[in-house]
């Protein structure tokens, strides 16, 4: 039997869980015409949130191209011009025969070499010369505008992971061609997101940044335990198996709400479950999943400085003032301008965020190892 649970992948359909604000406030903004960036941290379910508005705002358009990008692994100005041209042609062309017509039709600047796979007509992949590309990018970042206003489409370029672009050799320079092109597009909307807050923010909340009020900006928040309480006591429903709701309960509280893990420990602790959960399932499963991921959490741990692992250990106390002088010396965390160091390192590595002036250690679960096995 399929297990009810996912995780590490896109949540679609039924696994798609609440987010029936944000999911409408996007959808509202791809309908209005309206940039979009969605900051969120990473496996909080922000893809699949934008698949999911990007899919039912097209089920009602007929005539919306929804072109989606991921910059994870891009690095460079070559490989994100490649990739925002072959995705733009992919979404707007059926067959073999479309894809090279568009290409011809869209890209007279240079005539690239197209290769196809050979497992789908659709998939193809563009051998571009830089050096040319570089010296005129127009006709790639006008692609989709000019798809658009010819083939009378709306087109909808969802972007993921998009502060990778400050990895680029000048991220200012791309960012300014980028908006000077992207700002005038009438037929085309953007869905900007990524995973990075600190990142994300120096490009879109800094006044003198040129992405400065692009558009509409949306923190994606954890769903809340009510919703996640619904939805995992209806999918053991569904495959034959009872979960209480307390139960339920337990298992958003150990994950923290977190997307990613809720899922995850739903998934371990109905394997285990019979025709109905107890409550030892939920703490085996929980203990098998701390096991599961302590060998990652030692190598991360072994990164980290004595400081930083030091101010870990205050958060985990609670510690809310981490700057005080106790603070410092109970902590061996140096000065107040270190305290501040050993903050922007840690942000950086995506370890802690500061939300509504609370530090929080991102992965609940790396949290939960650190206090019950390193901190011991």
């Amino acid at each position: 039997m399929e297990t009810p649970f996912t995780y590490g992948k896109l949540a679609v359909e039924n696994n798609f869980t609440d987010r029936q604000d944000e999911l409408k406030q996007l959808v509202r903004n791809f309908g209005a015409g309206a940039n979009t960036i969605l900051i969120s941290p990473r496996r909080w379910g922000k893809s699949s949130l934008v698949l999911k508005a990007a899919s039912d705002f097209r089920a009602s358009h007929k005539s919306v191209r929804i072109v989606m990008i991921d910059l994870f692994n891009v690095r460079n100005e070559e490989d994100f011009y490649k990739q925002l041209m072959e995705k733009t042609i992919q979404s707007v062309s059926g067959k073999m025969e479309e894809v090279i017509d568009n290409i011809k039709s869209f890209l007279r600047q240079w005539v690239p070499q197209v290769s196809f796979s050979p497992d789908s007509q659709q998939e193809f992949s563009l051998s571009l010369n830089w050096q040319e590309l570089k010296k005129q990018p127009d006709e790639a970042l006008e692609l989709a505008e000019n798809i658009a206003a010819a083939k009378g489409l709306k087109i909808i370029v969802c972007i993921d992971e998009f502060q990778n672009i400050a990895y680029f050799d000048d991220p200012l320079a791309m960012q300014k061609k980028l908006r000077s092109h992207w700002q005038r597009h009438q037929g085309v909307t953007y869905c900007l997101y990524g995973s990075k807050r600190h990142m994300m923010m120096e490009v879109f909340a800094s006044p003198s940044m040129p992405f400065y009020k692009f558009g509409d900006l949306m923190f994606l928040l954890k769903i809340p335990g009510k919703y996640w309480i619904e939805f995992i006591v209806q999918r053991f429903q569904e495959t034959g198996k009872n979960i209480s709701a307390s139960q339920a309960e337990k298992i958003a509280q150990h994950s923290e709400n977190h997307p990613y893990y809720v899922q995850q420990l739903a998934q371990l602790v109905w394997l285990r479950s019979s025709k109905t959960t107890k409550d030892n399932d939920i703490v085996q499963a929980y203990e098998s999943l701390i096991y599961q991921l302590s060998m990652l959490f030692y190598n991360l741990t072994e990164t980290l400085s004595n400081t930083q692992l030091e101010f870990l250990h205050a958060i985990l106390d609670g510690v809310k003032s981490f700057s005080s002088k106790h603070a410092i010396e109970e902590y061996h965390l140096g000065t107040s301008a270190n305290v501040s160091r050993i903050k922007k390192a840690l942000t950086t590595k995506e370890i802690i965020d500061e939300h509504l002036g609370e530090v929080v250690i991102l992965d609940p679960m790396y949290a939960a190892w650190l206090k019950n096995h390193y901190f011991i």
